[in-house]
């Protein structure tokens, strides 16, 4: 009997990575660099917001059992945004208003300055309605946005852009959030070098770059530890330094092959590997494993494959680091243009490039798929997901598409 074990759907291989990821310990920053962590408790409103009634629109604060068509209402006084009414708008009078202004004492509705005429005879005019206008009309009444005490975000919401400005209108400028996560990324590979040091006969690590890029953007704080040849002992200076972040990602060597030292090294280093082999292609040879509070993503070494990887296994531990409450992206719906064969058995993630056209997403795979070409990832917005099971899909066959981050 193999003593390899079998591979694992990659969704059973999502859930033990999430399984072992809990959010890291908070910190309090400044809500600018807050967004995309999750408030770690509730969040209460200090103010109540509007603090009192005021105009949605440019016009004439007016009392509404006074309007009718031909209805006309002597203007008291004009009211601009920062500033406090001084007259009450009494019985055949009107007020002239900005948007954002507070409403004055007596009036109920606001008429858009479009459907009235000023004559500007004598003090600030006279005003002729031409309708009717209904009590609260154009009116944001106090506390529309938020009252005193009441919860504005629950524990958990991610932030984003609107949320920033709901609790900037309180007051609120800084909020506790799980802290970044630092992710060490190594490379491995005799055949390795730096972009300045590129020759015919060497390869540009690109890995650890595309990598560092991809991590940034999950809201990490990426360190390229550098390329480990290969050789047992500079391996194991790279991964013992990389097993002091929150995050070890590792490029290559996670194979079989005479050369492919990584699997070895993490079990000198005592790193507990949960699994090795996703039944997924790209990517079959992943390995995930902890080493304390420290979580280890052996990612293949062709560069599609890497990425490929990242998104689906790395990306979601980073999230739910930073306290997302749903980690993993979701698909979407799509239509396939033209047809795809593949062997079943294990799930194919396509990389294809998605348009809205006649009311649905179609889905273009890709010319080339090898994982080791970096242009088979150019110009892919989507991942198109062929289960296990399936062998052809025809063009117009109704398919999950998961978004890319990496997409410009």
């Amino acid at each position: 009997m193999s003593d390899i074990p079998p591979l694992l759907p990659y969704e059973v291989a999502q859930e033990r990575v999430l399984a072992a990821v809990q959010p890291l310990p908070s910190e309090w920053v400044r809500l600018e660099e807050a967004m995309g962590r999750a408030t770690r408790s509730e969040i209460r409103a200090r103010r109540t917001l509007p603090p009192w009634d005021n105009s949605a629109m440019d016009g004439y604060a007016v009392r509404a059992e006074d309007t009718a068509p031909g209805a006309r209402l002597e203007v008291v006084e004009a009211i601009f945004a920062g500033h406090r009414p001084t007259r009450v708008v009494g019985p055949g009078l009107c007020a002239r208003i900005m948007t954002g202004a507070p409403i004055p004492e007596g009036a109920d509705a606001v008429e858009m300055q479009e459907r009235v005429q000023l004559d500007s005879g004598q003090g600030l005019g006279v005003i002729t309605l031409s309708q009717a206008v209904a009590p609260r009309t154009h009116v944001r009444r106090a506390g529309e946005d938020a009252r005193a005490g009441e919860v504005l975000l629950e524990a958990g919401t991610l932030l984003g852009i609107p949320d920033a400005a709901l609790l900037w209108a309180q007051g609120i400028s800084e909020v506790a959030v799980p802290r970044r996560p630092s992710v060490a990324i190594v490379s491995t590979g005799d055949e390795l070098c730096r972009p300045d040091e590129a020759g015919d006969d060497r390869i540009v690590d690109t890995n650890s770059l595309a990598l560092a890029l991809a991590v940034r953007a999950a809201g990490g704080l990426p360190s390229v530890l550098g390329i480990a040849r290969d050789e047992p002992a500079a391996l194991e200076r790279l991964i013992e330094a990389g097993l002091t972040h929150d995050v070890l990602l590792t490029s290559a060597g996670v194979s079989v092959g005479d050369r492919d030292f990584i699997r070895p090294t993490l079990a000198r280093l005592g790193v507990a590997l949960d699994f090795h082999g996703v039944a997924i292609r790209p990517g079959k040879p992943l390995a995930f494993g902890r080493h304390g509070r420290t979580l280890v993503f052996g990612l293949p070494g062709n560069p599609l494959s890497s990425l490929v990887t990242f998104e689906l296994f790395v990306r979601p531990a980073l999230r739910r680091l930073l306290g997302h409450p749903r980690p993993l992206t979701p698909f979407v719906s799509g239509r396939l243009d033209g047809s795809l064969i593949k062997k079943k058995g294990l799930a194919h993630f396509v990389r294809v490039r998605a348009e809205a056209r006649e009311g649905a997403l179609w889905a273009l795979p890709l010319p080339t798929q090898t994982s080791g070409a970096l242009r088979s990832g150019v110009g892919a917005t989507h991942l198109l997901h062929a289960g296990m099971p399936v062998e052809r899909l025809e063009s117009g066959a109704a398919v999950e598409l998961l978004p890319l981050a990496w997409s410009a």
